[in-house]
């Protein structure tokens, strides 16, 4: 995904973008690639983040903060699907979603978005909860500066939304900054940071007849309980990260890599507040060897140290270890690639726990396509907030299970890229097969007293992944297609049957059209999501398919580019988490001025 991608999507987070990457689908915040997390509240992520090839995952909880960068910062998204954990580890079970930041230009550089909108109101009456139009806006400026041996750059921007909902306003700020030094010739230091604070209201779900001002209504999708109301959210987060790099010969390179990721956050609640402060430290040192030009090998170390503190997690710590290599060979038009992966991990200076992650590919160029062939092993280690959180959720007490075991899955893929009509073209057609076991979900006990995170599930994803870009097949235009199907089960365990795995769409289709006219250009998109076959909580609630228009237009002149985004354009109403509304339509201009 380009920054014109991103650019095109008049975003405010960059979620927003990758929620519409082929086989990505967000829910309430929780990114599922393949089909890999579904929605659990409170399940630390199955996707990693990394941020110019540095993991950011939170130390805690392991979910992503997607609004800890700018989303004018970013150059472009990297997708990876599929079990990563060969060369990343922990939490790359289901995928890796890379952000890359924008290179500092040479000279003197400036740049200007600001960004404003508004939502739609309830399409009845009868939903309504405020007498004005919702609101968003906000603004980022970047300056930057590059000339050898120093280049850097610096942002900070701000925004705020009314937000769709009852109690969903948000206030946002951001300082971020990247700098550049070459030592000398061969060796270069890069050093980037950002720190970002939230204050935002919890809406959580809706509000049920009696429990608001329903008016005569069996539910209010757009009101919420008046027992939360005034409850919110203080969250601050911010990494640094220092990264050495060196090619002393052309047959060989290494970099060194230093990183800090801290998150702090409050949630203020009649019922009393709770808190959590975590840090995640990290390092590695990575060799590439290139002794002869049909191989290359890639050795390396990592090491993580994660500490909580929190009244509802404890006061805990965990270490990770972790030893990789993976080499490739050219043998003609095919090039394979095998490595693995050993990861160590000690929670509270305990025993050691083991889980190695071997990964075999193959590439063949054939004619004008590529076919593609992958096995892999990926695990994700349960998160200290999954071992030991202790609260309260809607009533029900949550306990801790310090015995939790990482999550494993064997992921491999057979696929096929081609161009047609000089490469106007493409096409690429993947079929994935997933086996997954120790599956981490909440499990009621006790007569659903109480609820407990356990290794549970055996689990079986597969499916096929199609997508088709067409470029200038008439003048000015041109269409893209992607579409996921997903056979996802939870096999048999214990007393359990197989059955549908909750939160996971059997279809998910995207269309997307541009026409462009000189420095104008129009287009439109469509994402379906067929209806889930099987939800947790409220499973007699009626599901509905999401079927969701958005239209865009921009125009560029100069240093001035403007943006228009209509999400979710027709306002259709549904629900993907059961009974949290998910967005309504949405007008969003955003204006760069680039120097």
């Amino acid at each position: 995904m380009t920054d014109s991608a991103i650019a095109r999507r008049a975003v405010n987070s960059i979620d927003e973008a990758v929620d519409r990457a082929p086989g990505v689908q967000f829910l309430n915040g929780q990114a599922n690639i393949r089909g890999s997390t579904g929605y659990v509240q409170g399940l630390g992520s199955r996707v990693l983040l990394l941020v110019d090839g540095v993991p950011a995952n939170q130390g805690d909880r392991g979910g992503i903060n997607w609004d800890l960068l700018p989303a004018d910062a970013v150059e472009r998204v990297e997708v990876v699907k599929g079990a990563g954990s060969a060369l990343y580890g922990s939490a790359a079970l289901g995928g890796v979603v890379n952000l890359i930041t924008r290179d500092v230009p040479d000279d003197a550089h400036a740049r200007v978005r600001v960004i404003g909108g508004g939502f739609a109101g309830p399409p009845h009456d009868v939903w309504k909860f405020r007498d004005y139009t919702g609101i968003e806006g906000g603004v980022d400026v970047t300056a930057s500066w590059g000339r050898d041996p120093f280049r850097g750059a610096v942002a900070a921007g701000t925004r705020h939304s009314d937000g769709y909902r009852q109690q969903d306003q948000r206030d946002h700020w951001q300082v971020a900054g990247k700098g550049q030094y070459r030592l000398d010739p061969v060796t270069r230091l890069d050093v980037s940071g950002a720190w970002a604070s939230d204050q935002y209201e919890v809406p959580l779900s809706w509000c049920l007849r009696g429990r608001c001002d329903d008016r005569g209504q069996a539910y209010q999708p757009f009101m919420v309980d008046t027992s939360g109301l005034g409850d919110h959210t203080r969250s601050d987060k911010g990494y640094l990260t220092a990264v050495v790099s060196r090619d002393p010969s052309p047959t060989v390179s290494w970099l060194a890599r230093a990183s800090w990721l801290r998150t702090d956050f409050t949630d203020f609640q009649r019922a009393g507040n709770d808190f959590g402060k975590a840090n995640r430290f990290g390092g590695e040192l990575r060799g590439v060897i290139r002794s002869d030009p049909r191989q290359v090998v890639t050795v390396g170390g990592e090491v993580a140290f994660s500490d909580v503190t929190s009244d509802i997690f404890g006061v805990h710590t965990q270490a990770e270890y972790a030893a990789y290599g993976e080499g490739e060979h050219r043998l003609g038009a095919a090039r394979l690639t095998t490595g693995a992966r050993i990861d160590f991990l000690a929670v509270d200076g305990g025993g050691l726990t083991a889980v190695v992650s071997p990964r075999l590919g193959a590439v063949l160029a054939a004619g004008r396509g590529v076919w593609r062939a992958s096995l892999g092993r990926g695990f994700r280690a349960p998160s200290l907030a999954e071992r030991f959180v202790s609260t309260f959720v809607s009533g029900i007490r949550v306990i801790p299970d310090p015995s939790l075991r990482p999550e494993e899955a064997w992921t491999a893929e057979v696929g096929h890229a081609r161009g047609f009509a000089d490469d106007r073209v493409r096409v690429d057609a993947a079929l994935f097969w997933t086996e997954a076991r120790r599956l981490i979900e909440p499990v009621f006990i006790d007569t659903l007293a109480q609820i407990q995170f356990q290794n549970l599930a055996r689990a079986r994803l597969a499916g096929l992944d199609l997508s088709l870009s067409a470029a200038s097949l008439m003048p000015r235009l041109s269409a893209t297609f992607a579409y996921t199907f997903l056979y996802a089960r939870e096999l048999a365990h214990d007393t359990t049957p197989t059955r549908p795995l909750p939160f996971r769409p059997r279809h998910l289709l995207t269309l997307d059209a541009d026409y462009a006219l000189g420095a104008a250009s129009v287009g439109a998109a469509f994402r379906y999501s067929s209806r889930f076959e099987r939800v947790e909580l409220y499973e007699t609630d009626p599901r509905v398919a999401a079927k969701v228009v958005d239209l865009h237009a921009g125009w560029t002149r100069g240093p001035l580019a403007a943006h228009l985004l209509v999400s979710n354009a027709l306002n259709y109403i549904y629900t993907l988490v059961p009974r949290t509304l998910a967005p309504v339509r949405k007008v969003t201009v955003a204006v760069t001025w680039t120097y």
